[in-house]
């Protein structure tokens, strides 16, 4: 699984990246996480509001900071759902 956090170095950017970071150590979940700033590169994804998580090339979530928790919740969904089609 490959994770971006999208965002131009905002507080709630760097907040989504740590709680993104701790879910995946909470759920020991197989990631790679990465932290993309450039805005370009942003918006290759065509979102106009940040933070934004991405995972596997797909935009999860867009200008909210979830807790850890729900972060986990999310990525295990994405995992079902991908293991069933």
């Amino acid at each position: 699984m490959t994770i971006k956090v999208l965002g131009t170095g905002c507080p709630n950017c760097k907040k989504l990246y740590d709680n993104t970071k701790k879910a995946i150590e909470m759920g020991q979940i197989p990631a790679t996480i990465y932290k993309v700033e450039d805005v370009k590169e942003i918006m290759k994804y065509k979102v106009m509001t940040t933070p934004v998580l991405v995972v596997d090339e797909k935009v999860i979530l867009k200008g909210k900071v979830p807790s850890p928790e729900d972060i986990l919740k999310t990525l295990f969904n994405e995992m079902l759902n991908k293991n069933k089609g």
